[in-house]
């Protein structure tokens, strides 16, 4: 691996997250996986089979990518998620704005692709305005309120942010052996939780939650180990190819969507390539759609009226501002991160759940109030 050129690691880490996203949109359409509606099934039905679903997916990548460490296949801490940095009001800020977002847009980010597949216009739109806000986030009027107000209210910790790191510096014992007992009790508590009931033990709850859990351990393969150059021939330094961070990454959907609308009005710009997140985007809507050809769901749907459709708008707004801010969405941070056991992920997936959450209260009372 280290003797490959970067030009020729492109291909392989690009078509690596274009095939797991394939699987993701497929399997996520087939088992309706979506973290919005697990949160709205808790909060109106009191059902938790979805939730148990994203839990378990959350479970599975947390075995995974302490795995693929422990066995020294790369390191979770060259990611954008363990920094020292801990940015708590842009985790706690960033992912409550996201959570209302994907309320009024009816799905996260993923759901979202996953729905444009399915021939979902409205999505399509959704889709169109949170990459556009994503994009003005990194680096147009929103990113300036981001790094000038949100990202000052910043905790800069002795060492990494994972619990496994937190707990070796407090405990004085060995990173390596704190990693394998965390690792192991964090996700068996969420498994355990999860398969209790006998109702959530069906193939669909358990397909989506294990496949989901380990398209993103793979995402951390490919980008991680297939991609990674332990000396870049012209930094002489370690580099992960084809990712839009510079670093490894895995499955997250909000950032990609500004960068590939920033490769679309580029196109003619070499410096402009399909990246790992680009490339899994683009494989979640061909795998939904490829679902959705088979099973005949394909179907087009439209705005039912106009206040639909800026309900749709402001939501695909918010959470393209709020997933840039979290520095992921219910995938990039409520799995993906959460995987590498980073404080601040988990501090983003329960602002998420409480935006959301909160949402859908206020909505229910509004509609009893005018009922």
């Amino acid at each position: 691996m280290g003797e490959a050129s970067p030009a020729s690691l492109i291909p392989t880490v690009a078509w690596g997250g274009f095939a797991l996203g394939v699987v993701f949109g497929y399997v996520g359409n087939q088992t309706n996986f979506c973290t919005m509606g697990a949160v709205s099934d808790v909060v109106n039905m009191g059902d938790w089979n979805r939730m148990r679903m994203w839990l378990v997916a959350i479970a599975v990548a947390i075995l995974g990518a302490s795995g693929l460490e422990l066995a020294g296949t790369l390191k979770l801490a060259n990611s954008i998620y363990q920094t020292p940095n801990f940015t708590w009001l842009s985790y706690i800020v960033g992912g409550a704005v996201f959570g209302i977002g994907m309320t009024l847009a009816s799905g996260c980010g993923s759901k979202t692709l996953i729905r444009v597949g399915g021939g979902n216009l409205k999505s399509l739109v959704v889709l169109v305005f949170m990459a556009i806000s994503a994009y003005m986030t990194l680096r147009g009027l929103f990113g300036a309120f981001r790094v000038n107000v949100l990202e000052q209210a910043t905790i800069q910790m002795a060492g990494n942010q994972d619990i496994a790191s937190i707990l070796s510096r407090l405990l004085g014992a060995e990173r390596r052996m704190v990693l394998i007992v965390t690792t192991l009790v964090v996700a068996g508590a969420l498994l355990v939780f999860a398969f209790m009931k006998s109702e959530f033990r069906q193939r669909d709850f358990v397909l989506g939650g294990i496949v989901t859990g380990l398209v993103v351990v793979g995402g951390w393969y490919v980008s991680g180990r297939l991609g990674y150059l332990a000396e870049h021939p012209d930094t002489l330094q370690e580099a992960w190819i084809a990712t839009n961070t510079g670093r490894m990454e895995s499955f997250s959907f909000v950032a990609p969507q500004a960068f590939l609308l920033e490769l679309l009005l580029f196109w003619t710009d070499k410096t402009k390539i399909v990246t790992f997140g680009i490339a899994s985007a683009l494989g979640v809507m061909a795998g939904s759609l490829a679902y959705a050809l088979v099973s005949k769901s394909f179907r087009l749907e439209a705005f039912r009226d106009a206040s639909d459709m800026i309900r749709h708008i402001v939501g695909g707004i918010l959470m393209g501002f709020g997933g840039v801010t979290a520095l992921g969405c219910t995938i990039g941070q409520g799995i993906t991160g959460f995987s590498t056991l980073a404080l601040g992920s988990i501090v983003t997936f329960l602002a998420i759940v409480a935006g959301a959450a909160a949402t859908m209260k206020y909505e229910y009372w509004r509609m009893m109030r005018e009922a």
